[in-house]
């Protein structure tokens, strides 16, 4: 499978935001964007002229992509699949991306940042309705079963999860957590109001259809 391994602080220096690449080291003082606040490069510190319209739509597109950590082609792919279906395509393309199972598993709390998360599918260690999937880009449903497989939990990793878990207050509402079993439920389908980023959509599809 394609990575980015492209260094994650720049990227949310490019953005001139914290996109929370890097988890824990995100909300430290460790964090690039409390040391160097503005873009990388020679050039970074100066003021540039406001961007095109083009610009912002690029500037969008490349910001969700780093946020989920996903490359270009998987990214337009994405976009394809709901491009045409009933509904806004802009917040379509968000819900699909809330849905891949490395998000989920992020949005759960057992990962400090999507990276992560990715690894502990990967690895075999998430069971999805009682089957163990090692594909992060799955897409999960209304109704599916989210867990740390069983003979995983007792992993020291896992066992301070749960106290940390418990303490959780962010937690999105489409997710029914169970934090002593480790598991998660997908109550509903997340709209864009839910997602709870500060982001424009509506600029990938202007993007894509240039």
């Amino acid at each position: 499978m394609a990575r980015d391994l492209s260094p994650k602080c720049k990227k949310c220096r490019r953005a001139g935001e914290k996109l929370f690449l890097k988890g824990d080291r995100c909300n430290s003082t460790k964090c690039a964007m409390i040391k160097r606040p503005y873009a990388p490069g020679v050039h970074g510190k100066r003021v540039g002229r406001g961007l095109s319209e083009y610009g912002k739509q690029l500037a969008m597109k490349q910001k969700i992509k780093r946020i989920y950590g996903i490359l270009e082609k998987q990214f337009r792919k994405h976009f394809e699949d709901i491009s045409g279906k009933e509904g806004i395509t802009g917040n379509l393309l968000m819900t699909r991306l809330e849905m891949r199972l490395d998000n989920v598993v992020y949005r759960m709390g057992l990962a400090s940042s999507r990276t992560a998360a990715r690894q502990l599918v990967n690895h075999g260690l998430i069971r999805v309705n009682g089957r163990s999937l090692t594909i992060p880009s799955a897409l999960v449903k209304v109704g599916d079963s989210v867990k740390v497989s069983d003979n995983k939990k007792e992993k020291k990793y896992f066992k301070d999860m749960m106290g940390a878990l418990k303490n959780r207050k962010d937690i999105p509402s489409w997710i029914s957590l169970d934090a002593a079993n480790l598991e998660g439920k997908i109550l509903a389908t997340p709209d864009i109001e839910s997602i709870g980023m500060n982001v424009d959509p509506q600029l990938v599809v202007e993007y894509y259809s240039r």
